[in-house]
């Protein structure tokens, strides 16, 4: 039922005389998931794990422990998974799971490994709940609803089909239904376990067909769920209708994922001030003569037509001219400007344009385009394309794919989206020329003239870029650009469990006005604002960096572990609990000069909620604070929350409304 597993061989096996424990070893055989030119570097088709299974059937746990054999000198992959009974309900069962995976060196494929063992390794866990399920619903279809459990008087507690369970027992319905899973049951039906909202699930039909295209009525629905829920976490700064929509799309329709998903892109997006992109970004001339790629008209269907000479690019040249960085954020800006023309084409064609087609010509294409640096950069910006413009491509046409190509396919393509990859067109040789080549998606008119077209196209040829532009910090194909955006307003800060992340402001009068604009890029966070009743500084006895295995990168505290609550500080806007992927603006009016703590503080929602999450206990923040004089403020609260990070230019177009509260703090 798991397709990676090949088989496996029992090692070791014990079994105690009063026959209360059993212990199994077990030598286990994995398919390799992962690109071809990966298992041809490594060279096998399969690994090795080691799993131990204890099972005390008097404590009634099972203990599962498994790591792995081969690459064990490279790789470190351990994981524990323990069921034991419910404390306050003994007819539940409780499952506990936790991974590692520590990469010390791997040919220099170390980020792609470890995107494909979190890729296989969450697959599995799905694949393991199915399995599960699937042999509790063979044992109620064989009569089988209770198991007694082990004691001395009962040491052979194997299972009678025709036992009769007391009352206690759980029934079919309730007691073998994977009662371990109902934690975690909301994340994995997603948009079918959320309620339908009051307000009416209904859009405008002649707005949908202008600008949306065909929805189902259940699409339309989820669509307005979704649009409702930003409105909540993200106070009316929410994108386009047509935005949210791709981003549903990507994900099947599912809310959950696709909420997680486009949250954290605008977080995304307002870190690297991705919003002012367009306006601020010069094309290198480096790149605007050596990046073979540009606009060129429309296809068919009024989608905006990218072309790119692929074989033609100098990879390593432009890397070591320009750096990577300056090739992801280029491409980013093409992306940007491919939303400006889908948007441009909606309102000029009267009917919904919302993605491009793109045009790849790999005449030229070798292996020096296989150069590792280069790889490693390519997969990079489809990582970032994928998670941050979803269903933007409408087609990709792949021509005269030379030999080399499958090579380079079977690297990336893992990491392309299933449905992105649906939109793929590959033609070999002069394929592209004929019926069912280019012509039935671009109008012939416009096919470029070097592949076999009409049109003259202006996109640039490429070619070596010469040595004497190579810069000497990129030669190592290491760069070392500043990152996409070196002005950006936020910082950001892991919030380690215990090791809470807080900002100082010193306000020098009353009236004085504290606002902050916060966005929860992991975990869940409470946030708080104190006042101290003595001045603090900023020196370094008051100022504790706390990194690595105690603490969050850029983490930083001021309050004392001896400092109380009603002693030394005062709450002046109280904690608030802030979700994965929330968006938070504020303001709080001082009463008093002083020194004022912000506070974000690492919340375990798994012992709210008895979950059993696999993330660590770490969350991370991306804010920006601000501290305005108190002759500078006029108006209502609302005017001062975000004033510096303005509105998404993908956002709809609102008004802020005036508030009476003060300091709120919006949250789920």
């Amino acid at each position: 039922m798991i397709p990676v597993f090949l088989g496996s061989e029992v090692i070791k096996e014990e079994k105690s005389e009063d026959g209360s424990r059993h212990f199994v070893e077990r030598r286990c055989r994995l398919a390799v998931d992962a690109p071809y030119l990966l298992k041809k570097i490594v060279g096998v088709d399969c690994v090795y794990f080691i799993q131990r299974n204890t099972l005390d059937r008097r404590d009634r746990t099972l203990k599962i422990a498994a790591f792995n054999e081969s690459f064990a000198s490279r790789i470190t992959i351990n994981e524990n998974c323990c069921y034991s009974v419910h404390p306050e309900n003994p007819n539940w069962t409780c499952f506990e799971q936790d991974a590692s995976l520590d990469i010390k060196h791997f040919f220099g494929f170390e980020s792609t490994v470890e995107k494909i063992a979190m890729k296989q390794y969450t697959h599995n866990i799905k694949k393991g709940k199915e399995v599960i399920e699937y042999y509790i619903n063979e044992l109620i279809k064989e009569g089988i609803t209770y198991i007694p459990p082990w004691t001395e008087s009962n040491p052979n507690c194997i299972v009678d089909e025709r036992h009769p369970a007391p009352e206690y027992a759980p029934s079919q319905d309730s007691g073998l239904r994977s009662r371990s899973n109902s934690a975690t049951s909301t994340h994995t039906e997603g948009a079918s376990a959320m309620s339908m909202p009051d307000s009416p699930c209904k859009l405008d039909d002649d707005y949908i067909a202008r600008f949306l295209g065909h929805l189902t009525p259940v699409e339309e629905s989820r669509l307005v769920q979704l649009r409702q829920l930003l409105q909540i976490t993200h106070k009316g700064k929410i994108p386009k209708d047509a935005h949210i929509l791709r981003f549903l799309r990507a994900r099947d329709f599912n809310i959950e994922k696709a909420r997680e998903m486009l949250v954290h892109s605008l977080a995304w997006r307002k870190l690297h001030s991705i919003d002012r992109l367009l306006e601020t970004y010069k094309t290198p001339e480096i790149i605007e003569q050596y990046y073979p790629g540009g606009w060129h008209y429309c296809d068919r269907e009024g989608r905006p037509l990218y072309v790119l000479r692929l074989g033609q690019m100098d990879v390593k040249g432009l890397i070591r001219s320009v750096g990577e960085e300056a090739i992801l954020k280029h491409v980013l800006a093409k992306n940007e400007e491919g939303l400006m023309r889908a948007a441009d084409a909606t309102q000029n064609r009267g009917y919904p344009v919302s993605a491009c087609t793109c045009i790849v010509d790999l005449d030229g294409l070798s292996m020096r385009h296989l150069w590792r640096p280069g790889i490693r950069a390519l997969l990079r910006i489809i990582e970032t394309v994928e998670a941050n413009y979803p269903e933007t491509m409408g087609r990709l046409l792949i021509v005269r794919a030379p030999r080399v190509f499958p090579v380079l396919w079977t690297l990336v393509s893992p990491f392309i989206d299933e449905n992105t990859r649906r939109k793929f067109m590959i033609y070999g040789g002069k394929d592209y020329l004929g019926a069912g080549g280019l012509v039935e998606f671009v109008e012939k008119q416009y096919i470029p003239d070097f592949l076999g077209g009409d049109c003259y196209c202006d996109v640039p040829e490429g070619g070596l870029v010469p040595k004497s532009l190579y810069q000497e910090q990129l030669m190592d194909g290491s760069p070392d650009d500043p990152p996409l955006s070196h002005d950006s307003l936020y910082q950001t800060a892991h919030v380690v469990k215990d090791f809470p992340h807080e900002v100082l402001l010193q306000v020098p009068q009353r009236g004085s006005v504290i606002t902050w604009d916060f966005d929860i890029l992991k975990g869940d966070v409470t946030f708080t604002v104190f006042r101290c009743k003595q001045s603090l500084s900023e020196g370094p006895h008051h100022q504790h960096h706390v990194s690595g295995a105690t603490g969050g990168i850029g983490s930083v505290q001021y309050i004392d572990k001896g400092m109380t609550v009603g002693v030394d500080l005062s709450i002046v806007e109280p904690p608030h609990i802030c979700r994965d992927g929330d968006s938070v603006q504020g303001s709080h009016v001082t009463s008093q000069s002083g020194s004022y703590i912000l506070q974000w503080k690492y919340f375990d929602s798994a012992k709210a909620s008895f979950d059993f999450p696999l993330s660590s206990h770490k969350s991370k923040v991306m804010y920006f604070t601000e501290l305005l004089p108190s002759e500078a403020f006029k108006g209502s609260m609302s005017s001062l929350q975000s004033c510096q990070s303005g509105f998404s230019s993908l956002s709809i177009g609102t008004s802020h409304s005036s508030q009476s509260g003060i300091g709120s703090c919006p949250s789920r």
